[in-house]
């Protein structure tokens, strides 16, 4: 069970080695929203699981061998059914972001929290992972009152030209609509 504020969500929690200390943890104020899959494109694999935490078998498949040298994670993946998986806590800085910036600022990664939606860029995402999502998103804005809707951001927004996702698939005006409804 994941607890922001009061709320309680159902969640797996499997702890990412993909992470370290924030700079400040008072200084949480945006989220990235990412996607990925793994393999490409193929979803419930248990790849992204065990990627994030450190345990994926590179010789499983051929793609894998691309992503051999990369120690990444995020705070949490939202899966196709609206399942949602933990890998690091909001109070430590998880590894989603690489190179960013977001208003002048350097290191997205030092104040953001990262969800991943198990997607690709050109995939419609399922209703349930909006509304996950959406609700996620409420519950952190409780608990972190610097994420506006200004700073709810795709990881292309923060790192253009070398990120696309959650991609053109990703259907920002309902989440708007989710959002305020």
């Amino acid at each position: 069970m994941l607890k922001i504020q009061n709320a309680l969500l159902t969640t797996t929690y499997l702890p990412s080695p993909h992470c370290d200390h924030r700079p400040d943890a008072d200084d949480i104020s945006l989220i990235v929203v990412h996607n990925i899959s793994l393999p490409p494109a193929q979803f419930g694999t248990g790849s992204v699981e065990k990627f994030f935490c450190g345990n994926l078998n590179f010789n499983e498949h051929p793609y894998f061998e691309t992503i051999k040298e990369l120690r990444v994670s995020a705070h949490l993946l939202i899966h196709r059914n609206g399942d949602v998986t933990q890998f690091v806590p909001f109070d430590r800085r998880a590894w989603h972001a690489g190179k960013s910036f977001f208003q002048g600022r350097e290191n997205c990664n030092d104040f953001s929290i990262g969800i991943e939606l198990e997607g690709t860029d050109d995939i419609p995402f399922e209703k349930k992972q909006y509304a996950r999502l959406a609700e996620i998103i409420q519950l952190l804005q409780e608990k972190y009152p610097k994420i506006t809707r200004e700073h709810i951001v795709g990881h292309s927004d923060i790192a253009p030209g070398r990120k696309t996702d959650p991609g053109p698939a990703f259907d920002w005006s309902y989440l708007d609509c989710l959002l305020n409804p």
